[in-house]
């Protein structure tokens, strides 16, 4: 059998199982981000068939899976909701951060793996799932509720934060100077504020650039720019996926709704080989080792996340139940943290169980993050009903 005919089998087969995958995660009303992790486990180094031979495209399909999930990310929001985002929830947003990062960033240490797996296990449990949040809040019937714009201001925080973060995180993995690492950080806000500022005043040009009429011609353009924005931040050692999230946001009104509409489908194909990429290279006899560590930090930050939605929640005055709703919406992990952990191993930078520790830990954070925004509900009546009258609102 021919090099290209065993891809073509393989690929097929993965393609097949992502899909029987994400039915089996849709009726059980939960993310599909957990099966896509398990499949890629089962499949890669140590697991129970090992492929090959369309490794090589799956590379080049999860680097294009990262850029489309943050270039979509961005399609969501205006310039000025970002603006207004973060003023409203800077104060949370700093909660935020020390809350869910130090622990990941305290158990990288115990461990051993020095600076650099700080830095990264920190985003991994610092930052929500802004998917899994958004499907959530959807399927439950919550986007209308009055804490509903807390929630989104946070998520929108955890992405501008990102786009400070990955910069720097990648510069000290690359294990450069403090010079060169300053000089990532400054292009990289630079870029930020310019981005915003394109945006706020001339966001229509950018739209026009990219418009179309023709669908075909649409998505070419995107895409093509998409990928170009991408390249050339990182050519700059500034993240790819946040040149993808600033292009995104630079796009705007009727052309950011249809761009979102033409490429969701392909988001959803190249996010799921990219998760299936990361379980590949992931080994499943690592994640013993690590297991304990990963439910510790599953339960503390679940703890963690919950705290600040509530805090949050309490400083716009909101009632009890919005509160707990609020904590509970934000405890998935996802994609970022999956982004993350893969740029820490890609680059070779930090120990090879940091990735077992991430798989581990968003598999369990992907699923309790749907289960604690259905049960939040009913778990506040019961404990009010015993403590005293309901101040739910």
């Amino acid at each position: 059998m021919t090099t290209t005919a065993l891809a073509l089998l393989e690929l097929g087969a993965v393609l097949f199982a992502l899909g029987m995958l994400g039915r089996v995660a849709g009726r059980f009303g939960m993310s599909p981000i957990p099966l896509y992790l398990l499949g890629g486990l089962a499949f890669g180094q140590g697991g129970l068939i090992q492929l090959g031979a369309a490794s090589e495209f799956s590379h080049l399909a999860s680097e294009i899976g990262v850029v489309l999930l943050l270039l979509l990310l961005g399609l969501e929001y205006t310039a000025a909701e970002l603006m207004t985002g973060l003023r409203r929830s800077w104060a949370a947003g700093l909660v935020d951060i020390v809350a869910n990062a130090t622990p990941g960033a305290v158990v990288a240490l115990i461990l051993g793996w020095g600076l650099n797996g700080a830095i990264a296990m920190a985003g991994v449990t610092y930052i929500s799932s802004s998917g899994i949040v958004a499907k959530v809040l959807n399927d439950l019937g919550r986007l209308g509720n009055r804490e509903t714009p807390v929630i989104l201001s946070i998520l929108v925080f955890e992405d501008l934060a990102m786009a400070v973060y990955l910069p720097v995180l990648t510069t000290i993995l690359a294990g450069l100077s403090l010079f060169a690492g300053l000089k990532v950080l400054c292009l990289a806000l630079i870029a930020v504020t310019v981005v915003l500022m394109v945006a706020l005043r001339y966001g229509r040009y950018v739209s026009a650039i990219v418009d179309s009429s023709d669908n075909e011609v649409f998505l070419l353009k995107l895409l093509g720019a998409a990928l170009l924005v991408a390249g050339a931040a990182s050519a700059l050692n500034v993240s790819a996926a946040v040149g993808a999230f600033l292009l995104g946001i630079a796009i705007s009104g009727s052309t950011a709704h249809e761009a979102v509409k033409l490429l969701e489908p392909l988001r959803d194909l190249f996010a799921a080989i990219f998760f299936v990429a990361f379980g590949l290279s992931t080994d499943p006899m690592a994640i013993p080792p690590v297991l304990g560590w990963a439910i510790a930090l599953a339960v503390l930050t679940l703890l963690t996340k919950i705290g600040t939605g509530w805090w949050a929640a309490s400083k716009q005055g909101i009632r009890h139940m919005g509160r707990a709703r609020t904590g509970a919406a934000l405890v998935a992990r996802g994609e970022f943290s999956i982004v993350i952990a893969g740029l820490a191993v890609s680059m070779g930078a930090v120990d090879g169980e940091l990735a077992a520790l991430a798989s581990t830990y968003v598999l369990a954070m992907a699923v309790l993050g749907p289960i604690a925004a259905r049960v939040v509900e009913p778990v506040v009546e019961f404990v009010e009903r015993r403590t005293g009258p309901a101040v739910a609102s």
